[in-house]
């Protein structure tokens, strides 16, 4: 992988973690496009899936310090009950990861035609968010383990973390604003579990060939674009326009299954 691969790479994981499109699907199609094998580059996917995380903690700053003054409060009160609601909502990914890490690595093979696939369904999820009607209600425990639920499935790649959730969340009625940031804030932990077990494990340096070049611009570009695309996409769940992605998903999804 040579910096330019990793630019286009790092902006595609960006834009497409928080858009509604599959980040994961969008990259596996990008190294198939450049020849690249996903066991080769698991540290590249790594690096760039951190620096939407770090973009997410700054676009979300204020929410997450007023998070913690609340939960320092040690006090049953809305602060305490949300981060209770995501930790409840991380418990469906954790016993994937757990359980079925090897199974679902597996997936990630440059397997373009299942990636379309996965990007239909995507396709049919948001399209049926697009249909629900809100009901402006609260998160409830209930919901966050739902939610919890379409995130595990959305390990996927071509199943959108970001659009699952938050279409699951609209189809349960939930605040279109709090969803969003509710989808967002989630993913944190579980990313950062995730590079932490690779880490100590060594999965940083084995089976890799990409240099400290492609690495940095990589995570230079994810974290952006990341910033512009996280912005971006609260306000789309706000004026709920998920449909024109349920129609871009289908159409790549398509082009994935019959141009492989």
């Amino acid at each position: 992988m040579n910096w330019i691969e990793a630019l286009i790479l790092g902006l595609v994981q960006g834009l497409t973690e928080f858009l509604p499109v599959s980040s994961s699907g969008h990259l596996e199609i990008g190294k198939a496009l450049f020849g690249i094998h996903s066991e080769q580059s698991l540290i590249f996917t790594i690096v760039v899936h951190g620096a939407t995380v770090l973009s997410t903690i700054v676009v979300f700053r204020k929410e997450i310090a007023k998070l913690f003054i609340g939960l320092f409060k040690i006090e049953w009160n809305q602060e305490t009950q949300f981060i209770t609601k995501l930790l409840v909502s991380m418990v469906p990914v954790a016993i994937v990861g757990l359980f079925f890490k090897d199974f679902v690595e597996s997936l990630f093979q440059s397997n373009v035609v299942f990636v379309g696939i996965m990007l239909l369904i995507t396709a049919i999820i948001l399209t049926l968010s697009f249909f629900a009607k809100s009901k402006n209600k609260e998160i409830s425990f209930f919901d966050a383990f739902v939610i919890g639920i379409a995130q595990a499935v959305a390990v996927l790649p071509g199943i959108s973390r970001s659009g699952s959730t938050i279409a699951i969340g609209l189809l349960l009625g939930n605040k279109k604003a709090k969803i969003a940031e509710f989808s967002f804030l989630m993913v944190i932990i579980p990313i950062l579990g995730e590079n932490f077990l690779d880490l100590i494990k060594g999965d940083f340096v084995s089976n890799t060939t990409v240099g400290a070049l492609p690495l940095v611009v990589g995570f230079i570009a994810a974290f952006v674009s990341g910033l512009f695309a996280c912005k971006w996409m609260v306000e789309i769940v706000k004026k709920g326009k998920l449909i024109y992605f349920a129609l871009y998903c289908l159409i790549i999804g398509l082009l994935a299954i019959f141009f492989a």
